[in-house]
């Protein structure tokens, strides 16, 4: 039977790329000549016996490497073309061999490339069955994106997920360095999966946070982001490597119902595992009970951000080990929801969390300031809420960027149990009055209301005008 012969051109330049190597110094260590290289490199010469040792023995590769990963890309890359779109496109396959073979990055982005397409056609198709169904263009407003399932999923259960807790305890535990958590997950990222991380500036990589390069293993963060947020982008990563089993169970439980939801939903709870990892449940919780949940001494303790230590106080409800049932809502300038989760879910029913009176949103007029103060809702259940502004990637001189602020909120008869509390003690302020939504608030006379109640008439009277513009009877 005849040999088979390899012709692995692309795959011995990329390691030669790696290794920082011109043709004449890969030649020299490997005892041939710059020209023959040079044309197994163009696949002009298979690989020799003598050259594939000798290549295992400098370099520290295996026959495996040198096949390349050839295969799952060619297969990803036959679903791409097998569309109708695309399938007069190729004569044969023999071309899909060449392109996984010889570019294996460029292959990679025409999936993802075809897969967020199909993603934008299941889109629109759901919003033309809407559509469709509800028979006017407002119905648009109802779209369920699957952002939005992924929201609505973790907003109605207690922010405590129990697998990836157990494993993020384990894994801290496993960690060399003390609380120098970054320098430890870097060493670790290194020795485990011979992960580099580096720091880029905007102009190389001006449309990313994070991205992991799983050719040259490599591990790139933005410059824009603050040293915690390049920790907490350090630490997903490192998490998702080493507990995607915990992840993936969690992520059964919520079944979400695409794979688009599925992706996003991995990552918010990469994020989760993240700060589990960053400030461990056995040492953040009794830390907090003696500090009385004062967050700027748990994020100076922890190492960590204002927002970190403050979502991390939402996720303390572990069975016989809780801390105090927060809340949390996390929104922009413009009043538009970014996040919300809740040591028992979100209290969506009774809190709402849309009032325009919310200190949440003075907060942007006072950056960097703790707001304190007690809410109460209608039917006169008062909350003590925290608010604060959230400093977030920084941006150059001409970009305009998106800040958010951050409300941590509980029931008030727990403030006792906060600094916060004692900060309203003995005061003779009234709690703010405020209600779930502008729509869903019966209060009269409200100078901040901006929109008219579903369940009320309008108050339209041409002899007499109230102080809001949507006053109803």
């Amino acid at each position: 039977m005849a040999e088979q012969k390899i012709f692995a051109g692309p795959r011995i330049r990329r390691i030669r790329n790696q290794k920082g190597l011109t043709q004449t110094a890969m030649a020299d260590e490997l005892g041939i000549s710059p020209s023959y290289l040079n044309l197994v490199e163009r696949n002009q010469r298979p690989l020799t016996v003598q050259l594939i040792l000798k290549l295992a023995a400098t370099y520290d590769i295996n026959l495996e490497e040198l096949q390349g990963e050839a295969g799952g890309s060619q297969d990803a890359l036959r679903e791409v073309f097998a569309d109708p779109l695309l399938a007069d496109e190729l004569p044969g396959p023999q071309e899909l061999v060449e392109v996984a073979d010889a570019a294996p990055n460029a292959a990679a982005g025409i999936v993802k490339l075809y897969r967020a397409y199909r993603e934008g056609q299941e889109r629109l198709s759901d919003l033309k069955d809407i559509l469709a169904r509800e028979g006017h263009p407002t119905s648009l407003a109802a779209a369920r994106l699957p952002a939005d399932e992924v929201r609505e999923k973790l907003e109605a259960r207690p922010n405590f997920f129990a697998a990836i807790e157990e494993a993020a305890a384990g894994f801290a535990a496993g960690l060399d360095g003390g609380t120098e958590r970054l320098g430890s997950l870097k060493e670790w990222l290194r020795k485990e999966h011979n992960i580099a991380v580096r720091l880029l500036p905007v102009q190389t990589m001006p449309l990313w946070r994070r991205r992991f390069d799983r050719h040259s293993m490599r591990l790139f963060l933005s410059e824009r982001l603050s040293p915690f947020d390049q920790l907490r982008e350090v630490a997903m990563e490192a998490c998702l490597l080493y507990m995607p089993q915990a992840i993936g169970a969690e992520l059964e439980k919520l079944a979400l119902s695409s794979d688009e939801a599925r992706r996003i939903g991995r990552f918010e709870l990469a994020r989760y595992a993240a700060h589990a990892l960053l400030m461990p449940y056995d040492g953040f919780l009794p830390a907090a009970q003696r500090a009385r949940y004062d967050i700027d001494v748990l994020r100076s303790r922890f190492g960590v951000s204002f927002e970190q230590a403050a979502n991390r106080l939402t996720m303390l409800q572990r069975p016989n080990s809780q801390g105090l049932p927060f809340f949390m809502l996390e929104i922009d300038h413009a009043g538009n929801r970014f996040r919300a989760a809740g040591a028992q879910g979100f209290p969506k029913i009774r809190f709402g969390g849309n009032c325009p009176k919310l200190p949440v949103h003075v907060a942007f007029s006072q950056p960097g300031q703790i707001l304190v103060e007690h809410v109460e809702m209608p039917d006169q259940t008062v909350f003590l809420v925290i608010a604060r502004t959230l400093e977030g990637p920084q941006g150059a001189f001409d970009e305009r960027v998106r800040r958010t602020a951050i409300l941590l909120g509980c029931q008030a008869d727990l403030a006792g149990d906060t600094v916060y509390g004692d900060a309203l003690k003995g005061t003779i302020v009234k709690p703010t009055p405020i209600g779930q939504a502008c729509r869903l608030c019966e209060r009269q006379g409200c100078l901040a209301r901006a929109e008219p109640p579903l369940t009320r008439p309008a108050g339209l009277d041409e002899f007499v005008s109230g102080l809001s513009a949507f006053d109803f009877r």
